[in-house]
């Protein structure tokens, strides 16, 4: 294999950060969801290989020793593989599960890990990467009912029309549509009280 620091574009004395940047990055450009049905799958196929053993290769040699939960993965037999990051997204410490997950490498990466990262995601309000990774969950695993019922969800969220690039902020988030629509409320309230009238931009 090639130098995997030049694979994923950033020098050797790159953080862990921005490792990680990278390769999420290029995992987005050349994922194979993104080139189905064209005639380019199979060297995006090729490419998105040769990106996550460069990922994998990196963390290894960083980390100096094999992963802990390498082959220590409980399937679908009801049992959890990664309680740390069951408790710390119970906890909403959304960034350490994250960096508990990306830890991972990515052949051994089962419909648990799938799922626990679609439900980071999905909490950050990134409802399409959260989506994608619920699917691959229940491709992986079809009976599970928690996996399915996350991909359900994911799918509400889309359907209802959220947008995935933006964070949710829940009922008190505001935009600028709300930000107009409250200038005119407070407007006419203004003149009901006896004001002058404000132009509205």
């Amino acid at each position: 294999m090639k130098d995997p620091y030049s694979i994923l574009g950033v020098n050797k004395n790159a953080t862990d950060d921005e490792i990680k940047n990278a390769y999420r990055e290029l995992a987005r450009k050349y994922h194979p969801d993104n080139y189905q049905d064209n005639p380019l799958s199979e060297l995006a196929a090729d490419k998105m290989k040769e990106i996550n053993e460069a990922y994998d290769a990196i963390v290894n040699s960083r980390r100096g020793r094999k992963n802990t939960y390498d082959g220590n993965f409980a399937g679908s037999n009801g049992a959890t593989s990664f309680p740390e990051v069951r408790s710390l997204i119970s906890q909403n410490r959304l960034e350490q599960a994250q960096e508990v997950l990306d830890g991972v490498p990515v052949g051994s990466r089962n419909a648990e890990w799938y799922f626990l990262n679609g439900t980071v995601l999905y909490r950050r309000g990134w409802f399409d990467q959260a989506y994608t990774s619920f699917a691959t969950a229940c491709r992986m695993e079809p009976t599970n009912p928690e996996y399915r019922n996350a991909l359900n969800r994911a799918q509400g969220q889309a359907n209802a029309g959220y947008n995935p690039y933006r964070s949710y902020g829940g009922a008190n988030s505001c935009n600028s549509c709300d930000c107009c629509t409250n200038l005119i409320c407070a407007d006419c309230c203004c003149e009901m009280m006896g004001g002058d009238l404000v132009p509205c931009c």
